[in-house]
């Protein structure tokens, strides 16, 4: 946790054990456990070709792992039978290279994947009741049919009421109907951030979210990360950029050769790194 801050710190919310992943014979994750806590900022530094991205992409299991379990809510979504979607539509990912659609304006690459799942979400209601309505034909104990609140015209019209609101929030309410080319490297991060947001997550994964930027940029996706920090939503961030973390973080891991070989709060690991390899690579990027 932060320095001064006094918030709280949750119950484990994702629970790595035994994590591995390997391409061919190499071993890129080698036995990794590691919780991440409810409403915390966990930053993941250490050289490139560490198994940074690869355990963070293992998180909401875009890429399977090779052994182990990957526990969401009670839920090991490593398991193959356990259908991975309906529990990453909780886990929100910001990429290095924004991954907007660029042949679509701001508001419907924001507004695509609420559409499509409270859409999808609909069928599947309307098409339980009416297996119910016939089955409860033959039953004495009646099913009750599942509510039906909102009609696909109406799930549009809120998630386009979200994305507005979440635009207004990050200071581009104007750029709704613009094309994300026209926007700066900060914008379409941002842009991002709130795509992520859009479906309401209960954590955000971002993979070097400022790498990509220009340097006078970093500081307005720092200042939205901060925002999010300081409102509980738990992150977890890949960032080659030291003074980032230290920043951004209640807590630093530091990967090496697909292994955590330290962890701590900013202050213990940049200030005074105890593992010899975390030494030699403060020494190089600091």
């Amino acid at each position: 946790m932060k320095e001064g801050s006094n918030k709280k710190i949750g119950e484990p919310i994702i629970s790595v054990r035994g994590l591995t992943k390997t391409y061919g014979k190499l071993d890129v994750l080698r036995g990794i456990d590691e919780d991440i806590r409810e409403g915390e900022q966990v930053a993941i530094i250490g050289p490139s070709g560490s198994g940074k991205s690869t355990f963070l992409r293992c998180l909401n299991c875009m890429e399977d792992p090779t052994s182990g379990s990957i526990i969401f809510e009670g839920v090991d979504i490593a398991d193959r039978r356990v259908n991975i979607n309906t529990h990453r539509e909780h886990i929100g990912m910001v990429f290095q290279q924004f991954n907007l659609f660029n042949n679509k304006k701001v508001i419907d690459n924001i507004t695509l994947a609420p559409i499509y799942v409270g859409k999808r979400n609909l069928r599947r209601a309307k098409l339980k009741n009416a297996l119910r309505t016939i089955a409860n034909l033959f039953r004495k104990n009646k099913k009750e049919l599942i509510p039906i609140t909102k009609t696909k015209k109406e799930i549009v019209l809120e998630a386009r009421e979200r994305a507005m609101e979440l635009l207004r929030r990050i200071g581009l309410e104007e750029k709704a109907t613009v094309y994300p080319s026209t926007l700066s490297g900060g914008q379409k991060q941002r842009i991002a951030i709130v795509r992520a947001l859009a479906m309401n997550p209960k954590v955000i994964l971002f993979d070097e979210p400022t790498s990509a930027l220009d340097p006078e940029m970093v500081g307005e996706v720092l200042d939205l990360m901060r925002a999010l920090a300081n409102e509980g939503m738990t992150m977890v961030i890949v960032t080659h950029e030291m003074g980032f973390a230290r920043e951004a973080a209640d807590r630093i891991l530091f990967i090496d050769e697909g292994q955590i070989k330290e962890q701590g709060t900013p202050a213990e690991v940049f200030d005074n790194p105890k593992n010899p390899r975390l030494q030699e690579f403060l020494s190089k990027v600091l």
